[in-house]
């Protein structure tokens, strides 16, 4: 095929070799040469590729050619490095993004693109138009980054109003995304993750307020990130924490009352070992007796990821609840690097970008095969064709992935990635879409870090640019010969 990556042999043998690397299982290790071979015959058996893309008719079949002309056009204009450097700084200014003029630009261009509307009802008609087409969406109501208690309230009550649309949508075609940075405010986060940092650090030391001993850190973890014994929380931020844990409860019970999936965000270093405390709180409470609620989220950007992942399998085991969990790259990796920088300490993000990958593989394998013994349920959201050809391969092996299969769904971005969405979806696998939605202005930080993936020619958007180009020229040529 042309455009589309191959997978050959020996990638799928990395890939199956990632999987066994680093279980315990001695069993694993015993047979990984013959696992490893049985993988590669499997998909050659299957005709070398699991995902099919050289069939761009079939595969944007029912997709409208105004649509795929303005997708390509916005990631046409994200790939020109300048241009975005100029909307990210415009977007990152206060006078810009706070103006009349700036947000309707906004709307009209990025927002139009990657965002679901203003309010859940149109978030939840986008998710009526992807089932029809096979696909399912991710409510997210896009506001982060709360700053006091009132504002913590009114986000919870809006994530409680985005599960409330998605009990009405078809059953199954709905998950909601919830950030915890909405939900506690950012200040007391830190402070919690400062003193979960020295805990790791000091383990006789004992935190008070802590309500469980789920793993969130690990030695490999970026412990340095707190250089001092921090300050023990006061009675009312003690108080603050125990409300900010209220209101994951509570979103966490409806989803468990009406069974939709509840995926929390990983977000920034500084906070995500506050991030996971809360949400390992929320799977411990709604993820037993093997039912996928809650769902913390791995960053394999992350040099730690693989160690503590494993530490969480672990505890999940112990604790008899399941692993739900929903792996991504990163999305902070500009934040990050100037953080480091500015401490003048390690980043905690891999050296380079093959480095995530294989982290990112190797995560994938890890966790289908304690799918595959119903010890987990992952979403595998990833815009990298190879990733997902890799672990769509390796799901077929182990025989899970069915479209009824809660244990695994892929997932991608709205406006992202949509070639290795649709193939998915064509070759059998459950398929989310991320559907972010709130008024322009709260959603402009994830509009920044939209821009910024997408910048350059090289960027995770030139497989779909390809893609499009292809089914365009294809639907053009069609329509001169219908003429003559």
């Amino acid at each position: 095929m042309a455009i589309a990556s191959r997978v050959q042999k020996r990638v799928l043998a990395s890939f199956a070799a990632a999987a066994a690397a680093k279980l315990p299982e001695a069993a694993v290790a015993a047979a990984g040469a013959e696992a490893v071979e049985e993988v590669a015959s499997s998909v050659q058996v299957q005709g070398g590729q699991v995902l099919e893309f050289g069939d761009t008719e079939r595969l944007f079949a029912g997709e409208r050619s105004t649509s795929l002309v303005r997708t390509l056009a916005v990631l046409q204009a994200l790939s020109v490095g300048p241009l975005v450097d100029v909307a990210t700084a415009a977007l990152r200014s206060p006078a810009v993004a706070g103006s009349a003029v700036g947000r309707a630009a906004a709307r009209a261009t990025a927002y139009q693109h990657f965002c679901a509307g203003e309010t859940a009802e149109e978030a939840a008609a986008a998710v009526r138009r992807l089932w029809r087409g096979g696909m399912g969406g991710i409510l997210d109501y896009g506001i982060e980054d709360a700053e006091d208690g009132p504002a913590c309230d009114r986000n919870a009550a809006g994530f409680l109003a985005a599960i409330d649309v998605a009990a009405a949508l078809p059953p199954g075609s709905a998950s909601v995304c919830i950030k915890i940075t909405a939900l506690c405010p950012i200040a007391l986060l830190e402070k919690a993750s400062d003193l979960l940092r020295w805990e790791q650090k000091h383990p006789s030391m004992k935190l008070p307020w802590k309500a469980h001993g789920f793993p969130v850190l690990c030695d490999s973890s970026p412990l340095y990130l707190t250089a001092k014994e921090p300050a023990a929380l006061t009675a009312e931020e003690e108080r603050e924490l125990e409300m900010a844990h209220g209101r994951l409860l509570a979103i966490g019970e409806r989803c468990a009352e009406y069974d939709i999936p509840l995926l929390v965000d990983a977000e920034y270093a500084t906070v995500q070992p506050a991030i996971d405390y809360f949400t390992f709180a929320g799977a411990l409470a709604f993820n037993g007796g093997g039912r996928p609620i809650v769902h913390g989220t791995i960053q394999a950007y992350l040099r730690d990821a693989r160690d503590r992942l494993e530490a969480m399998a672990r505890a999940a085991h112990g604790e008899r609840v399941c692993l739900a969990l929903k792996l991504v790259r990163g999305a902070y990796l500009a934040r990050e690097t100037r953080l480091a920088s500015s401490l003048g300490v390690p980043s905690p993000i891999h050296r380079s970008i093959q480095d995530t990958h294989d982290c990112y593989n190797g995560c994938a394998a890890f966790l289908l095969d304690r799918v595959r013994r119903g010890a987990a349920a992952v979403t595998l959201a990833t815009h990298n064709v190879e990733s997902g050809q890799l672990a769509a391969a390796r799901a077929l092996e182990l025989g899970i992935g069915g479209g009824a299969d809660r244990g695994l769904q892929f997932a991608q971005l709205m406006g992202m990635a949509d070639g290795l969405s649709l193939g998915l979806r064509n070759a059998g696998f459950q398929v989310s879409k991320y559907l972010p939605y709130g008024p322009v202005e709260h959603i402009i930080p994830y509009l920044i870090r939209r821009a910024e993936e997408n910048r350059g020619l090289l960027s995770s958007s030139s497989f779909d640019r390809q893609l499009l180009r292809k089914e365009l020229v294809r639907r053009f040529k069609a329509a001169m010969l219908g003429r003559e």
